[in-house]
């Protein structure tokens, strides 16, 4: 007879022999794969590319693709990705886990190619905003935009162009056999990305932190102090707030969803917190409850 831990360990044994299927935004080799790869070590990744966020959560939504989705929701030079907010408050599924990555851009082409060779180099506008400062140096080399950085990568490789090159994680020029001309090409070093785990059904994923997280969405009365209010019941709960975003109500001129995350640290329970403020608050939803996310460099 196995005990409950030795019954859960058993599970995740089992579970480690079969690859998770995990939706992306992207295609392999994209830094979604990348942060995929590291919060479910050391359990094998399948990756399920999608071209938009949108055909992401479908594909989580349905289970028949995807077991599992990771999501981009911020990074520190970008900011906030609003359309995601919006998506996770009207779709069905749940955030379960969350890993931060930082991002380092590289300039790779076809083998034997030299920087003085390229004349075009293609990725996706944000990859292409945070390496301007680079490019200074080569003006004969025009910047183009593209749909995902993988792509990119592997548009090259399929194009046999030794005039064109990519911007792209090391991990696409491994996948797609290019060379990589110049790592670490972005301007600001401290290039991090926060991507969410969603799930449609729980729990799939494990727990891997000690502080527990929560992620809610609410709207409150258009007066003033309302939010002040929420804001104030919470910091009396002892929660440590580590993000708030606001996004337009459609529909409604100057009224606001907001978008909350805080971790429990204090004698009071999340419970506590999400009831003490439940009548201050419209439409509250918790868009999950999980560990705190753990920090890779890539």
């Amino acid at each position: 007879m196995h005990t409950e831990n030795e019954s859960a360990a058993l599970e995740l044994e089992i579970l480690s022999d079969h690859p998770i299927r995990v939706a992306i935004q992207g295609f392999e080799g994209a830094f979604h794969e990348i942060a995929a790869r590291h919060f479910f070590a050391p359990r094998a990744v399948q990756v399920v590319p999608c071209e938009t966020f949108e055909d992401l959560v479908s594909a989580v939504e349905s289970g028949t693709s995807a077991d599992v989705g990771i999501m981009a929701i911020e990074n520190t030079l970008a900011g906030s990705l609003m359309g995601n907010y919006q998506l996770l408050n009207k779709s069905s599924v749940r955030i379960s886990g969350e890993v931060f990555l930082r991002v380092k851009q590289n300039l790779m082409a076809l083998p034997g190619t030299s920087i003085a060779d390229l004349r075009e180099v293609y990725s996706h506008p944000i990859a292409i905003a945070q390496c301007t400062a680079f490019f200074r140096n080569y003006p004969h080399i025009k910047l183009i935009e593209g749909l995902d950085t993988a792509l990119s990568a592997r548009d090259v490789r399929d194009s046999g162009d030794r005039h064109r090159g990519a911007i792209a994680s090391e991990l696409a020029a491994g996948l797609y056999g290019l060379d990589m001309l110049a790592p670490g090409i972005e301007t600001n070093k401290k290039n991090h990305t926060r991507f969410l785990i969603l799930e449609q059904h729980l729990p799939i994923v494990p727990p891997h932190a000690e502080k527990e997280k929560i992620s809610l969405s609410f709207s409150v009365d258009h007066e003033i102090g309302s939010l002040y209010q929420v804001l104030g019941v919470l910091a009396a709960y002892q929660v440590n707030l580590t993000k708030i975003q606001s996004t337009p109500i459609i529909g409604k001129p100057w009224e606001y969803m907001f978008f909350v995350d805080f971790l429990v640290e204090g004698k009071f329970s999340s419970n506590q917190a999400i009831d003490a403020i439940l009548p201050l608050t419209h439409d509250l939803k918790v868009l999950g409850t999980y560990p705190e996310g753990r920090h890779f460099d890539h």
